[in-house]
């Protein structure tokens, strides 16, 4: 009989009551297998040093970065762990809020990086090493939101949180191959990583500067078996021809809203994919998965489930579980849940018939004369066109209506046939579905949209 994910009190203490003799993590550059990280070490003999530390992980190598957070959890106090465009220049800052006092990386550090007495450590590879007993703590996780909105903020997790979403028999046996386009340093990520360790899986990760139809040509020699990522990712990924040649038999999105287009388009592309679509934030954790291939989610989901509960309050879903980060580091007076405990995730949803759709963040609405758009409600009309491969709708000042909508389309053909055509098609697309404030005054094709880091589109700032 497999082990529970939630057996025991730290992540290596759950690695070492499975089999892993056959399980790997693969990186760009190399691979580690997890039965050698087990009886070995990449931080040797100075492992004991960063016992009950208050740790800050910065990697350029996400396999580095997996390797460090398997050894540290359960002897340092605390892991700050830095998104790949944290960089040195942010450390004093960083240092100062979280409390640091010690930092790992996998490389040499310049000595602006880190103030006098904070101890620095390098990561290497993963060699044989004897381990001295140590007391064993529970650690905190404490992870950066992605800031596509606002500055970034620090929030505090424990392995159980983190784990709390993934059922005891997810994925088990070791043919499965977990793949993601996210970042495991960020929430998104780092929920994939856990799967795959905790599901008797392995994982391929992405390289730092490697291209997408790199990354999707190792996931293929690796065999993927699940893979996940925004829906901004998938829809850059099938932009490449190297997606012809992975054939997932599952397939995940969250991140952003996924609409039927994108659901829509990866059915067509790989029809003997199981396809579902999770809810899950940085405080609040994952909330619910949807696996009928539909837009939105069941109005069932409201109410009690398991171990969360989901009620709609002035149209903002919100969230009460054992999921929900403990609070904000860098800003502890800061309510993270009201008294309830319920999390406002501050995502926007819309109730029609018997079934919710996310119309979009809160903070990211558009003011047209005093009525609200919500950029990704019109984002989900355009994409709808099937020469779109994506959009992106934003503001436009006016000196009457204080703003208007415009859209950013990138189509699938970079010089089609008809364009001016295809133009008026979306909005006339538009005008059916939209009442008039919400269509856009203007549509502009693009050859790119950018992705941030986090992979979700890369709005303006409010």
């Amino acid at each position: 009989m497999s082990t529970p994910p939630n057996h025991g009190r730290f992540l290596w203490e759950i690695l070492s009551n499975k089999d892993c003799s056959s399980r790997f993590l693969w990186g760009s550059d190399g691979q580690v297998a997890i039965g050698d990280l087990l009886q070995g070490s990449c931080l040797g003999d100075r492992r004991q040093e960063l016992t009950g530390r208050s740790v800050l992980l910065s990697t350029h190598d996400q396999l580095a970065a997996a390797v460090v957070l398997i050894e540290l959890d359960g002897i340092a106090s605390r892991i700050v762990i830095c998104p790949p465009d944290i960089t040195a220049e942010h450390f004093p800052a960083l240092i100062e809020k979280s409390g640091a006092d010690a930092v790992v990386s996998d490389y040499e550090l310049p000595d602006h990086a880190c103030r006098h007495g904070v101890l620095r450590i390098v990561a290497g590879t993963v060699s044989p090493a004897w381990f001295q007993p140590v007391e064993h703590r529970a650690t905190e996780w404490v992870l950066l939101t992605s800031g596509t909105t606002s500055a970034p903020k620090m929030i505090v997790h424990n392995l159980a949180s983190l784990i709390a979403p993934i059922g005891a028999g997810t994925n088990p046996g070791s043919d499965v191959v977990w793949g993601t386009f996210y970042d495991i340093r960020r929430y998104g990520g780092l929920q994939i990583f856990l799967r795959a360790l905790l599901g008797n899986g392995s994982m391929v990760f992405s390289g730092a500067s490697e291209s997408p139809t790199d990354h999707l040509a190792r996931l293929a020699g690796r065999g993927v078996t699940h893979l996940s990522g925004t829906p901004s990712h998938w829809r850059r990924a099938l932009m490449s021809p190297e997606a012809q040649r992975i054939s997932p038999p599952y397939i995940r999105l969250s991140g952003e809203i996924a609409d039927q287009a994108i659901l829509n388009t990866l059915h067509a592309f790989y029809p003997n994919a199981a396809i579902s679509h999770a809810f899950a934030s940085t405080e609040a954790g994952v909330a619910f998965e949807v696996k009928d291939g539909l837009a939105g989610f069941p109005a069932s989901l409201l109410g009690r489930h398991g171990d969360v509960e989901l009620k709609v309050i002035d149209d903002s879903l919100r969230i009460r579980s054992g999921r929900i980060a403990s609070r904000y580091l860098d800003n502890p007076s800061r309510v993270l849940a009201d008294e309830d405990g319920f999390v406002d995730t501050g995502d926007i949803v819309e109730l029609c018939g018997d079934r919710y759709y996310f119309l979009g963040r809160g903070n990211g609405v558009i003011n047209v004369g005093g009525l609200k758009v919500y950029p990704e409600e019109v984002e989900a009309v355009i994409n709808r066109h099937p020469a779109v491969r994506m959009s992106m709708v934003r503001s436009r000042r006016n000196p009457i209506t204080g703003s208007l909508v415009s859209a950013d389309v990138l189509l699938k053909e970079s010089e089609p046939d008809g364009a001016a055509t295809i133009r008026i098609e979306i909005l006339e697309i538009c005008r059916q579905s939209l009442p008039p404030h919400k269509v856009p005054a203007t549509v502009r094709y693009v050859s790119s949209l950018d992705v941030a880091a986090a992979g979700k589109l890369a709005r303006p700032r409010a």
